[in-house]
């Protein structure tokens, strides 16, 4: 479809708005570089000397360059091998920030009765305070494993899988949406990267947040400027 610009920054695909925000009941957000500032692996890496290798691996995987997310994740981590956990408190709390707007559309949904879904190719100890924080429904992600306080440098399979790469962010999406008897068309889901692809094609409305090319390319609406409330001016909460 021919993209419009709605606004300065704001390109819808296919939609012709206002649309009502209660007319969807779930939205499903990724979490590096869309609901938080950070890429957090890129971070932790920086404790171990590692970033620059660490964060060229994660940018040929958001940009779709490197088509096994699982296996770049693997190689990403094992760089970390070593690095205390103390580290990733220091991430936390020192370089971890919600995006620009994050929590304004967050408090929006859930306002308009939307369940609100976190599923992240990044882990458990960052996803589990934004939960917190952010008071979210439901969450998916990775385990870091951790020996003697550092991390080994791999990470620990769960009940679901191993890790969760895109085709695991849409199961969870589709699984969630079936809990609660919500149909996938009214679902929302919004990320920057190749690995938010397969859950953004599944929801009824997608969207690609200070994305890379080939998710603004797909989504139907795509945030190129501001924050992530940007949404509610396509996507009005009454």
């Amino acid at each position: 479809m021919t993209p419009v610009e709605h606004a300065p920054g704001l390109v819808l695909r296919g939609l012709t708005p206002p649309l009502r925000l209660a007319d969807y009941r779930l939205i499903a957000f990724d979490m590096d570089s869309t609901l938080i500032s950070i890429e957090c692996v890129d971070e932790i890496a920086d404790a171990a000397g590692r970033k620059a290798e660490v964060a060229a691996i994660t940018e040929a995987a958001m940009r779709g360059e490197i088509t096994d997310y699982k296996d770049s994740l693997r190689r990403r981590v094992a760089l970390l091998a070593g690095v205390p956990v103390t580290a990733l408190e220091d991430v936390w709390r020192d370089r971890l920030r919600l995006n620009p707007g994050a929590e304004n559309l967050v408090r929006a949904c859930q306002a308009a009765g939307l369940k609100t879904l976190l599923v992240s190719g990044g882990f458990t100890y960052f996803t589990d305070r934004i939960v917190r924080l952010l008071g979210l429904d439901e969450s998916r992600s990775n385990v870091l494993e951790v020996e003697d306080d550092r991390l080994t440098g791999r990470m620990v399979d769960q009940p679901w899988g191993d890790i969760c790469d895109g085709e695991e962010k849409r199961r969870m999406l589709v699984q969630t949406c079936d809990r609660f008897g919500i149909a996938p068309a009214q679902a929302i889901a919004v990320g920057d990267g190749a690995n938010d692809l397969p859950m953004m094609a599944v929801a009824g409305l997608s969207v690609a947040f200070h994305a890379k090319p080939a998710v603004r390319e797909r989504a139907t609406v795509s945030i190129e400027s501001g924050g992530l409330d940007r949404l509610l001016d396509v996507v009005r909460p009454m």
